[in-house]
């Protein structure tokens, strides 16, 4: 008998309370008997304007692909790496003798992952460093900074933080900046960071020289 009740009081028509009740457009109320509290009023739109939309775009072209500023060709004519530890696939941002962002694609096919480890593959930690210094090779090796293919070394790091793993299917993606450039000796001093789906994975300063101490 109780849930009969409940039923009538939902379906029969309410009496508008005392008070004017202010809706918006398309809203009816609906009250709920409740013996030990005031009357509950619950909003159900009508409106089928509120409804969530859904994109009907398909999910493979919402997301645009990154920029080609320098495609895989252009990078080896700058770096001397080749297989297997060329680690650059790609630079998405370039400013000459001051800053780069590029983006290295980890597949289950990279060379390190049968090892590192067989059961979880995660790119290794020194390679991701590794990376972000070609990065920074192809800030340094241009002619108005003095370096050159010949002459260029990674020199050192410091402050290398690693934040998360970076395993198979990731894209990488690193932004090295020059801070400090010292001509007189070939040393320049780099910021880098490493960012997998927005989020800092690797971070760290590093030293390059370029081999041209001397030379003025």
């Amino acid at each position: 008998m109780a849930a009969s009740a409940l039923s009538n009081a939902i379906l029969s028509p309410v009496s508008p309370p005392s008070q004017s009740l202010s809706s918006k457009p398309k809203t009816s109320l609906v009250k709920f008997p409740n013996p030990r509290s005031k009357p509950f009023i619950a909003l159900c739109s009508s409106d089928s304007d509120a409804a969530p939309n859904h994109d009907a775009t398909p999910i493979e072209l919402r997301y645009p692909a990154f920029p080609t500023v320098m495609d895989i060709n252009q990078i080896r004519e700058i770096l001397p790496h080749r297989f297997p530890f060329l680690l650059v696939d790609r630079v998405i941002e370039y400013n000459p003798g001051k800053s780069a962002v590029a983006i290295k694609n980890v597949t289950i096919n990279d060379n390190f992952f049968p090892g590192h480890f067989p059961e979880r593959p995660i790119m290794p930690g020194v390679l991701m460093v590794e990376a972000m210094a070609q990065v920074g090779g192809l800030v340094m090796l241009q002619p108005d900074v003095g370096g050159s293919r010949e002459n260029f070394f990674f020199a050192g790091i410091d402050k290398v933080r690693f934040r998360k793993p970076v395993i198979a299917g990731d894209t990488l993606v690193m932004r090295m900046t020059l801070i400090k450039l010292q001509k007189r000796f070939g040393i320049a001093k780099m910021e880098g960071k490493a960012y997998v789906g927005g989020e800092v994975v690797c971070e760290g300063e590093f030293l390059m020289a370029t081999g041209s101490g001397g030379s003025e």
